[in-house]
């Protein structure tokens, strides 16, 4: 008999993300890694999880606190390749939303967030810009979609 999270309780990431039902199309971790030189790269998660770790180059929108007159600042051509992600992909795929509202035309939402980039094995990196283990991973709720790394509480 094979056991899955489920068995205990807790679903996988698929089973996670299949009850949401997001405007932005998602983007896998193996298709960002390819891309992400060419696009912008987009943190939805608050700053202590940000400061723990992110993906290289990615820049800090926050969830709570986002602001679209930021956007604006930070992105003026509403038709740059934008990929958001958060730890799982639920904030992102909110903020990914808002975004497409506004008019940006080319918004994606990093399936599985950084949990999902960092069990498929890709570098996060910390405030020194270097690599890291660690993942801010919110709760114990929410970390057991991290299998591989260090988990951050705090």
């Amino acid at each position: 008999m094979t056991l899955s999270w489920s068995t205990y309780g807790q679903k996988s990431i698929d089973e996670l993300m299949a009850g949401y039902n997001f405007k932005a199309p998602f983007i896998s971790a193996k298709y960002l890694y390819k891309v992400q030189t060419t696009s912008v790269v987009l943190d939805a998660r608050e700053k202590q999880e940000y400061q723990v770790s992110r993906i290289e180059n990615a820049l800090h929108i926050g969830y709570k606190n986002f602001d679209l007159n930021q956007m604006k600042d930070l992105i003026s051509d509403k038709n740059t390749t934008l990929i958001v992600y958060c730890s799982v992909g639920v904030r992102s795929g909110k903020i990914a939303e808002k975004l497409i509202a506004n008019g940006y035309t080319s918004v994606y939402n990093l399936y599985g967030g950084i949990f999902d980039w960092v069990n498929k094995g890709y570098a996060v990196y910390d405030d020194n810009k270097k690599t890291t283990d660690k993942v801010h991973v919110f709760s114990k709720k929410w970390g057991v979609y991290l299998s591989k790394g260090k988990k951050v509480y705090e």
